[in-house]
């Protein structure tokens, strides 16, 4: 399916935006943000996240690119959960 439609499919509110955008970006959602955490388990949850975050921006934005789009807010909220991770191990135990 072309972007143009997924983003349509966005905009009509169909839970197949979602189906959609998972078979043709899923893995690569998940190479994102396992390249940020290496970690199998956090990847699938940030594609979920990413998902959701493109569910509640999109609309009112209509997205030109959804592949740049969809990397922009999956790297985003890799980094972010990258950075709470640093700060927990930076923190002594008692």
């Amino acid at each position: 399916m072309e972007d143009k439609q997924i983003i349509d499919l966005f905009f009509e509110r169909s839970e197949r935006a979602i189906k959609e955008t998972d078979l043709k970006y899923g893995r690569y959602c998940h190479y994102i943000a396992y390249r940020i955490l290496s970690n199998d388990e956090d990847a699938s949850e940030i594609k979920n996240d990413t998902y959701l975050a493109a569910w509640n921006a999109i609309p009112p934005t209509r997205p030109s690119s959804l592949k740049a789009f969809l990397t922009a807010i999956g790297r985003n909220i890799a980094i972010k959960r990258y950075h709470v991770r640093l700060k927990k191990s930076a923190i002594p135990s008692e």
